[in-house]
């Protein structure tokens, strides 16, 4: 993996910049049966070109179309160029976390008719929801800070929630208006969020300054102040925070990162998975206990740069997924170039599975395929979860990392010409 380009930068932005991507896939809301007739996709967002690919969900996951996620760049790009502080991080992103390039897509999901895509764009710090029909901007929210990052949606689809990473705060939006319905604090640089499946509450992770490169373990504590928010998601109120450094402590990891990465909640939600900064693998957390209960350390590629500060944004491993059944997880090995199939209950892996910097894990519509994003050669790859296998990889845009079940108009192939 090539190094950032542009150290002076970042070392100048240190305290500025963020964090990158990345976990589990929520559950995209069941649309209204009054509506008009909607099909399942997969939304796979091209962050470097600032695209969007719509693909099919399951079976050939063929593309049915494509959406510009930035229809509005001139503007932004010309308000940013107005603003000192604006430019400088914006160009710290680009440098930084973007590895040279701007980030334009992180998270995407669609609203509850299907009619529309609401979209997190890092590079312009906000949410935007984009008509499928005409490609146009419906609503904009600015997110506070300067940056945005991952979302999740409430499992009625009304709400979504997205992180501000700079100003280490988490907004709750109305996904049909863009309205604000309240907001929360976190640690430093939230990043994943997770809707518990009965809508109550609302699990943020915070992973801390990714991209400096201070990154051997005993320099571990510059990293910030890292934790999980656990939060009412009807009143924004705390309910629990924690502080994963103390419970691997606890069982002999103190030079594991307490960074959590992409997660996921097994069906009952009674245990969270969940990767961390710089590991080759991930750790299985028991809720009612508080107590990390297993580890799973997965194979190293050979050819991986021992080098932590090459791996793109503290990542080793980076994309988690879990099958509908809870029988199996399906692991992004990023820096180490595969995706495994790892069975629950052992937590035996299955064949590793060749793929360029996979960067995100999710599942197909009929619950049969771990969908990877390969964000260095452009594709997605269906792996089976029964076998382990490759079923095949399509092309999409420039630089793959989010990948979203959701729904758009039974007859829809794009925006129009208009």
């Amino acid at each position: 993996m090539p190094a950032f380009s542009t150290r002076h930068l970042c070392s100048v932005a240190a305290a500025l910049v963020l964090t990158v991507t990345a976990p589990a896939a929520a559950a995209t809301a069941v649309p209204d049966t009054s509506a008009a007739a909607l099909r399942e996709v997969m939304f796979v967002g091209n962050n470097w070109d600032g695209t969007a690919d719509v693909i099919k969900s399951s079976g050939d996951f063929a593309k049915i179309g494509r959406i510009n996620v930035v229809p509005d760049k001139a503007e932004r790009i010309a308000a940013i160029n107005a603003d000192p502080i604006k430019w400088i991080y914006y160009t710290a992103i680009r440098n930084g976390v973007g590895e040279g390039h701007d980030q334009f897509v992180d998270d995407m999901y669609s609203t509850p008719d299907g009619r529309s895509m609401v979209v997190s764009r890092p590079s312009f710090a906000d949410v935007v929801s984009i008509d499928l029909a005409t490609g146009k901007i419906n609503w904009r929210f600015p997110v506070s800070g300067y940056r945005s990052d991952h979302m999740a949606v409430s499992p009625d689809g009304t709400r979504v929630a997205v992180s501000a990473s700079i100003s280490n705060t988490v907004h709750v939006l109305d996904i049909n208006t863009g309205k604000q319905l309240g907001s929360f604090g976190t640690g430093d640089k939230p990043h994943e969020n997770i809707f518990t499946k009965d809508g109550k509450y609302i699990w943020n992770m915070a992973i801390g300054d990714v991209n400096t490169s201070m990154d051997e373990p005993w320099q571990d504590w510059t990293k910030g102040n890292r934790k999980i928010t656990v939060v009412d998601a009807t009143t924004f109120k705390q309910v629990k925070v924690i502080d994963m450094r103390e419970r691997l402590d606890a069982i002999g990891l103190k030079d594991y990162s307490d960074a959590v990465r992409p997660a996921v909640f097994s069906p009952d939600e009674s245990k969270l998975y969940f990767q961390v900064s710089f590991f080759n693998g991930f750790l299985e957390y028991d809720v009612a206990s508080d107590k990390i209960t297993r580890v799973k350390t997965l194979p190293k590629n050979p050819a991986t740069s021992t080098d932590r500060t090459t791996w793109v944004n503290d990542s080793r491993h980076h994309g988690l997924s879990m099958s509908p059944d809870g029988s199996k997880l399906c692991v992004a090995g990023t820096m180490d170039d595969y995706a495994t199939v790892v069975n629950r209950s052992t937590l035996q892996e299955g064949p590793l599975v060749t793929a360029s910097k996979p960067y995100w894990a999710t599942v197909s519509g009929d619950g049969k395929s771990c969908v990877i994003s390969e964000s260095g050669a452009d594709q997605v790859t269906a792996i089976d979860f029964a076998t382990g296998q490759k079923v095949l990889s399509v092309p999409v845009g420039d630089h793959p990392q989010r990948v979203r079940l959701a729904h758009v108009p039974a007859d829809w192939t794009g925006p129009s010409a208009s």
